[in-house]
């Protein structure tokens, strides 16, 4: 870095950033359009309302999300729940922020605390914790935390009023057009779940396939080799995504059937995920130039200085990190590194709440920086106000609320 110039860098995180989720977002907003424009996504919030009651949609939502969640990016899955969201809310406009938030509510805070996903993997890994004890742990953290920003939306949604409001792939009134329609008029429920939950069983498979596939030798059984290699291709978020948005964009075809038409809707959707694509690279710009000004490695030094209770130690350090640079897995692997010097002492307690602090702490503090905080705000037609109300403030209630009950947890539960 010390010999590239400033331009360069710029342009080098400007590409990072996109390559990370430009496809995704693009193809998210393919499916997301397909979904709402032919009436799928409609077809699904009924049969979820059938199934759940409208009491229960919230916490059906969250459940969803928080499983998720577990081997797939929050982005990912936001994308694919996000129709669901804007259908939900149009028969139910008042809790239309509530379903928005207990999205988030799951799925941020499993990200951040129960393998296979990255982040948690690698601060086990980093901290010599098995990962089945970080699996169990995360859970037990994760359902509470998750529980504590459902109860924050329930507020939120009383105390601030959130409206729906027109982007550029769809419009309320075309959205109230659909929910007027009879069920029978609507596409069938199965192909109007498919681009849904098929990425989302690929990328898990392909998940759960690279764990497997640690455990045993890779001659031992060729079946399984074979598998593995399928799913490293077609597991691919990208990949499952593309083969997501074909079905997606079959479906809005034979709903369609109008070339024209068609093509409006296909144009509308990725010029959308454009702007989207923009703003969020943006900001994954502005967390890069933080973190290359040192700030992380400071922040580390600073802590080895003073002596304080372990478990905030590692919180703070983790949302010091995220608050200045944007990226939750960032903070993570820099406060594992700093924290796996303090493992080998006598802690008191299981070195597994070291690491779910960490989870918490990554969860503070979601603004400008982060490029989430731009996909939420823009795909949602929100004010970065609306952003911050909506989505910051109920991730830093859920990290604060994790941090709570890991320290009581490792003092009444020191050993598991």
């Amino acid at each position: 870095l010390s010999t590239s110039s400033i331009g360069t860098r710029l342009a080098d995180a400007f590409g990072n950033t996109s390559g990370k989720i430009g496809i995704l977002i693009a193809l998210g907003s393919i499916i997301g359009t397909a979904l709402m424009k032919s009436g799928g996504a409609e077809r699904i919030v009924r049969s979820f309302l059938g199934l759940f009651g409208k009491k229960n949609a919230s916490l059906a939502l969250m459940s969803g999300s928080f499983l998720l969640a577990i081997p797939v990016f929050f982005q990912t899955v936001f994308y694919l729940m996000l129709p669901l969201i804007k259908s939900l809310g149009i028969h139910n406009p008042k809790k239309y922020s509530l379903y928005l938030m207990t999205v988030i509510a799951g799925g941020v805070m499993a990200h951040s605390l129960v393998p296979p996903a990255a982040g948690p993997l690698f601060v086990a890994q980093a901290l010599g914790i098995d990962t089945g004890t970080m699996i169990v742990g995360g859970f037990i953290v994760g359902i509470f935390t998750s529980l504590c920003g459902y109860i924050y939306a329930i507020w939120a949604n009383k105390k601030w009023d959130l409206p729906m409001r027109d982007t550029a792939d769809v419009s309320i009134d075309e959205l109230k057009a659909l929910s007027e329609k009879e069920t029978k008029d609507l596409p069938g429920l199965w192909i109007s779940i498919l681009p849904v939950v098929l990425p989302l069983f690929l990328i898990t498979a392909n998940t759960f396939s690279d764990i497997s596939s640690d455990f045993t030798s890779n001659s031992s059984n060729e079946f399984q080799n074979y598998w593995e290699s399928i799913f490293s291709i077609i597991g691919d978020p990208n990949i499952a995504l593309a083969i997501s948005a074909a079905i997606a964009v079959i479906l809005l075809w034979t709903r369609v059937n109008d070339s024209k038409l068609f093509q409006k809707h296909i144009a509308e959707s990725i010029s959308s995920a454009g702007v989207i694509i923009l703003i969020t690279t943006a900001g994954g710009v502005f967390g890069k130039m933080l973190e290359q000004t040192g700030i992380g490695i400071s922040l580390g030094n600073l802590a080895s200085s003073y002596q304080v209770a372990v478990l905030p130690l590692a919180f703070l350090i983790t949302a010091a990190i995220r608050t200045v640079q944007g990226s939750a897995m960032v903070a993570m692997v820099t406060a594992a590194g700093i924290m796996s010097g303090v493992i080998g002492s006598d802690l008191g307690f299981h070195p597994v709440y070291v690491a779910l602090a960490i989870g918490c702490g990554s969860k503070i503090f979601t603004w400008m920086n982060d490029s989430a905080f731009w996909i939420v705000t823009e795909m949602c037609a929100m004010e970065e106000k609306e952003t911050i109300r909506h989505f910051s403030f109920l991730s830093m209630v859920m990290g604060l609320s994790g941090l709570i009950a890991l320290m009581i947890l490792s003092t009444f539960l020191p050993l598991i």
